[in-house]
């Protein structure tokens, strides 16, 4: 998974398509109490912070299975969106074009334009 639009030294044989993944969160009760009290003092709510990490985690994954589960070996243009839902609930979505890729022979690496 890359977020650039193409992987250094491959080739793109094939375009499979849009691919995501997808999840939903929320804190529960105790968590949001606890990250209630850190905002009096001020600082870093790792409670959420290890969430938001634990959220994008699980996109990704999802959206590698996703991409896998269409024959892509690759996902490239890969990007994040979130959405609140509620004040309770955030949906984190992972991106990208799910392709195959294929290593470049050294004809078509000495072939290749370099711009300097």
């Amino acid at each position: 998974m890359l977020t650039s639009n193409y992987v250094p030294g491959y080739k793109i044989d094939k375009v499979v398509g849009l691919v995501y993944g997808i999840t939903v969160r929320s804190r529960g009760l105790g968590g949001n109490l606890i990250a209630g009290l850190r905002t009096l003092a001020g600082g870093e709510i790792v409670e959420y912070t290890e969430m938001a990490h634990q959220a994008r985690q699980q996109a990704l994954d999802r959206m590698g299975e996703h991409a896998q589960s269409l024959g892509a070996n690759a996902v490239i243009s890969v990007m994040f969106d979130s959405t609140e839902i509620g004040n309770t609930m955030d949906e984190i979505i992972a991106f990208g074009t799910a392709v195959v890729i294929s290593p470049l022979t050294e004809q078509q690496q000495q072939q290749l334009v370099k711009l300097s």
